[in-house]
């Protein structure tokens, strides 16, 4: 400001108003120093002016696990959305599952003083933000609790829509049924597991461990499962797919098979509706959770107070083909 005063020859108190749009600065005067602002590049801090005033600092966090995965772009646009409403910029980072990257991130903002926190937890453990939640600063946790507090949530409904899953391939004939999810460490990869044992039973198929894979999915690991699961004389008749990464690499590993086994994937993915045959998936709103979340943060951010609060939002099955394959 020293500098846009000095070229344009005025107060820093003139420069001041200027910028801040107060009244009582003669045309010329506010012109000769835009003009100034402009030749020196002159970009206001508005993280220092919002603290001075004692206001918010305009922005949020957001943390998820890699914001390259389609899902989390398209809970980041939401959560934009919702945010953008509300006059708040979006801070996103990917903790890539790694629980000491989360926490890092999540003091970072803070340290930021962002005006809340968005998690998808890659840990289970959450004691470090007690402190920052008791100093005002509110935090929701998306498509995973936290591990050690209490704190608001927005879920899908994991365990319904796996059993919905399973039933809708039990109705097709099928009782040699796969599951292959993502590591069991992480509570929507759990709680499908769960779903899908739940659903075993309702549709009294006999639960197979040997027919579960849980791990962290990478092409090599879902081609060997694939060779061992899907072929021979005890080979599963069709498959259910944990997640979105899971069911692309599964439809790499199938890509060249003689036989291709019947298909559910849990969460719908770009182009799954065009593949031959197009992929069965159980489907839910990304969208809606994002929109959900926020919502939820800045009701917070505008003083509610009631008790943390837990939505779980519905899941429904899209039939487009694959999950309709008799074995």
């Amino acid at each position: 400001m020293s500098d846009v005063a000095r070229l344009a020859g005025v107060s820093i108190k003139t420069v001041s108003r200027v910028v801040n749009d107060e009244p009582a600065v003669h045309p010329d005067t506010a012109e000769r120093v835009m003009a100034a602002i402009e030749q020196l590049g002159f970009r206001r801090n508005l993280g220092a002016r919002n603290l001075r005033r004692g206001s918010t600092t305009g922005t949020i966090g957001l943390i998820v696990e890699d914001v390259g995965n389609p899902f989390y772009s398209e809970l980041n646009r939401a959560v934009e959305r919702i945010a953008t409403s509300f006059g708040r910029q979006v801070l996103t980072g990917s903790s890539e599952e790694n629980s000491d990257r989360e926490r890092e991130l999540v003091l970072e903002f803070c340290a930021r003083r962002v005006d809340g926190i968005l998690v998808v937890p890659a840990g289970l453990q959450h004691g470090y933000l007690v402190p920052e939640m008791r100093a005002g600063t509110p935090v929701v946790f998306i498509d995973r609790p936290a591990g050690d507090i209490v704190a608001d949530t927005v879920l899908v409904d994991n365990l319904g829509g796996t059993i919905e899953a399973v039933t809708h391939l039990a109705k097709h004939g099928h009782r040699r049924i796969a599951f292959l999810g993502d590591s069991p460490d992480i509570f929507t990869a759990a709680e499908r597991l769960r779903g899908f044992r739940e659903g075993c039973v309702r549709n009294g198929i006999s639960y197979d461990e040997s027919l579960v894979s849980m791990r962290t999915p990478t092409p090599e690991y879902i081609g060997d499962v694939v060779k061992r699961l899907l072929h021979g004389p005890d080979a599963a008749t069709a498959v259910i797919a944990g997640n979105n990464r899971v069911a692309v690499h599964l439809l790499r590993a199938l890509a060249h098979a003689e036989h291709r086994p019947a298909m559910v994937g849990f969460d719908d993915f770009e182009l799954a509706d065009l593949l031959d045959p197009p992929v069965t998936v159980i489907a839910h709103d990304v969208s809606a959770l994002g929109h959900a979340a926020a919502e939820l943060l800045f009701a917070r951010v505008q003083g509610d107070q009631s008790p943390p609060r837990k939505v779980v939002l519905p899941v429904h099955l899209v039939a487009r083909g694959s999950g309709e394959v008799a074995p």
